[in-house]
This record gives C-alpha cells, structure tokens and sequence, in this order.
C-alpha cells in the first residue's frame, strides 16, 4: 500500500535537497572577503526549519562590531548576530572567521517542508576584521552554497534485508559520538505515523522531533544512547488490526542484527511512536512482551482485547481527549491492562503548557504511586498548541508536535530496566 497524497510528495520534494548537506547547491560567486555561506537547519515537534546562516570569511572577523543591521536575510527576522571561531552557535560571541545569524523559528517562511532549503543574505554594513581591515557592505544578495542539518546529520543510513521475512527495512541510526564497544548503551527506537510514508530514509527525522530529540547534544549529554528511525514507504499496520511483515522484520532488525553489532544494553531497549508508530509500537508489546523495558505511545490505539499480555510493561501514554480513536482506544486499553495486574497512575493534563508545568505533571504521575507501570496523561481538547481550525484532525497529529519535548517522560523512559 502506497502512501500518496500531499504530504508525502512533500516530504520527498523537500528531502530531494536535504540528502546533499554539505555539497554546493548553487553556483554563486561571492565577493573575495567571503568562502561560503551556510543555511543552517534544525528540527522542531513542527517539523524541520532554516534557522540560522553562517558566513564563513577569509579574515577573521570584530565580533564587537556586529550587529542586527549588519545584515539582511530576505523574508526572515534576524534574532541574533555575532562572530565564532568556529562554524557552530554559541552563547557568546568571539573573534573569529565565522559570522553567525540566528533567525527566528516562527518566521513564515522558516518551514522547510513545502521549499527548499535555501536563503538568500546580504551584508548590509561595513565589517572590521581583527587586522584593522574593512570587508564592504555589498549590494548584491547572495545564495548559500552548503546546508548543516543539525542533529539530523549525525545519523547514518542503512538497509536490513530480514532473512526471516525477506522484506528490507530502511533505518536511521545514530551511535553515540563516544562510542566505546566495551560500554553498554540503551537503545531508544521511534517509528514515524503514516504520513512521512517514503522511500527516501531520512524523511522521519524531518516531520518532527520524535527521532532527533533523544540525539540531541543536550539529551546524550544526560542519556547517552542509540537512537533507532526506521523509514517506511508504505502503511505497517491500520485500524482494523492488519500488519505487515515491516513490523516483524523491524523487531528482527533489533533482536538479530542491532544489539549483536554493537554494544547495546538488552536490558534497555526503548520503543516510541505516534500514530501508526505508536500503534506498531503497542503491537509489539503484546507480541513480544520481553523486548522493551519501556515504551512512550503518542497518539494512538489498538484492538484493547489483545494487549493483556503487555499489562506488567512499563509504558507512558500520552493521547488528546478530542482524538476521536486514541483516546476511546486507550481508556480500553488500560482497563484491559488493570484486569491484567497492570498498576495505573493517571492525570489530565493542558496541551499548552509551558516547561515547567509539565515538569510539574510528571511529577505528580510519579508520585501519585511509585508501583504504577502504566502512566496515562491525557491532554484536553482545544488546548494543543498546533491546533488547526477546521482540520478534525489536528488534535490527533498536534498531539506529537508537543509531547516529545516533555523532558519529564523522555527522563523516565531511560530509568526503566527490564527485570533480568
């Protein structure tokens, strides 16, 4: 079943530029002061975004001397302007080659999925160099020649052909930047929803922040793990309860190949998922009740008859009261799974909270009772963020674009251990 229709064409539009990060993607001739200028890209709950330029010079360059106005970014607010000694942002700006523009995120225009990654800058002002030189403000407008795609580049791309099934699953991986093959990793894996269908695996690290928020530097900083995208062109499984064999030769990718090649703890391997991603992840669950040691759904839901085999997993739920399947769907599920033996810590919770009450929140799940292996959350109709007037199905697909930055749950998940 090929997945068609508009977001999908999309995606592949837009990733038909992505795949060639680093590679000059015009031919643009720049003044002489000038060696390459950068769209830098990040990805958000929304999806991915232009967020920033870097104008790396030949002459390094007054950090004091920069400002706002130096430059001129078509059809985007610049937020912040300062120089580096290095291609990457920073809180403080210093002496250096490379001139950093931070733009704002929530520009019109900072979308990437339905444009290519370009943008066009100009410096606007003279710039003093630190041997007393002056790069000249230029007239013409410039076009970058290179993309970083933070996070989403440091992934790799694979293919695993199951012997067991045949069928080959796509997949993105991301190891640790300290890798060490005598250490033990946890292993987190997301699976995207139906609507990032592709044949070009790095569309789920793009639709939204599922995968890349457990590879952040900020996150493997505090939980240093693997992190696990597998890429579909085609639905896994739907709502009258069908699967493919992509979901078994996924669960064979883990079990057969992953952990025997590198060093990953078995013990604490994680799945996630929203949608269709969450439903395989369910599945998966009461198939293979000893795989994950903790499981994060999002939006989604399953036959509630089937799932008593998963009542003892440690698993946190998070589903929007105006999802019109998930939520029904799920408050079977857990009273399935409570005539099961599983133990239930709930709350209600707003879309629109800041950081800092959900903080709150999952606090409170925790403490509500520390025996508890199924948290479930809701999030009250009309209040997600994303929310699009006149689309019935926005709370259910708004729900992701919030939910994977609960700091709160994604630290939980990397506390569960599987009982050996």
């Amino acid at each position: 079943m090929k997945k068609t229709g508009l977001l999908t064409m999309l995606c592949i539009l837009v990733l038909s530029v992505v795949s060639f990060a680093e590679t000059a993607v015009n031919p643009t001739k720049f003044p002489k002061e000038i060696k390459n200028i950068t769209a830098v890209t990040e990805v958000f709950g929304t999806g991915q975004k232009l967020t920033g330029v870097i104008i790396e010079y030949n002459t390094a360059v007054k950090n004091d001397k920069l400002t706002k106005e130096t430059f001129e970014v078509t059809d985007r607010t610049i937020t912040n302007v300062y120089a580096n000694n290095k291609a990457e942002k920073t809180k403080s700006g210093k002496n250096g080659r490379f001139v950093i523009i931070e733009l704002n995120p929530s520009d019109e225009k900072a979308q990437l999925f339905i444009k290519a990654n370009n943008i066009q800058v100009k410096q606007a002002k003279d710039i003093s160099t630190v041997n007393g030189k002056i790069a000249k403000a230029y007239s013409e407008t410039l076009t970058n020649n290179k993309i970083q795609n933070l996070v989403v580049d440091n992934f790799k791309q694979f293919e695993y052909k199951d012997p067991k099934t045949g069928t080959t699953v796509k997949y993105n991986l991301y190891i640790p930047k300290n890798y060490n093959k005598n250490k033990k990793y946890p292993m987190v894996m997301f699976i995207h929803d139906a609507g990032p269908l592709s044949e070009n695996t790095e569309t789920t690290l793009l639709q939204g922040n599922g995968a890349t928020v457990w590879a952040t530097p900020e996150e493997q900083a505090k939980h240093e793990a693997f992190v696990l995208a597998p890429q579909y062109s085609q639905k896994v499984v739907d709502d009258n309860g069908n699967y493919t064999t992509d979901l078994e030769a996924t669960v064979n990718l883990i079990r057969d190949y992953l952990v025997k090649n590198y060093s990953i703890d078995t013990n604490r391997l994680y799945t996630t998922g929203q949608s269709m991603g969450g439903m395989m992840s369910i599945v998966m669950n009461f198939k293979y009740p000893d795989l994950f040691a903790g499981s994060y759904f999002v939006a989604c839901q399953w036959d509630a008859s089937l799932t008593a085999p998963m009542a003892k997993n440690n698993m946190w739920t998070v589903v929007s009261t105006g999802d019109s399947k998930a939520f029904p769907g799920w408050n079977a599920i857990v009273e399935v799974l409570a005539q099961n033996g599983g133990i239930v810590a709930k709350d209600a919770w707003r879309g629109d909270y800041t950081a800092e009450q959900f903080k709150e929140g999952v606090s409170k799940v925790l403490a509500e009772n520390p025996k508890a292996n199924i948290k479930y959350t809701t999030l009250e109709k009309g209040t997600l963020p994303a929310l699009q007037a006149g689309n019935p199905g926005s709370e259910h697909m708004a729900t992701w674009k919030t939910v994977y930055n609960i700091e709160g749950i994604r630290d939980w998940l990397f506390k569960q251990k599987k009982n050996k």
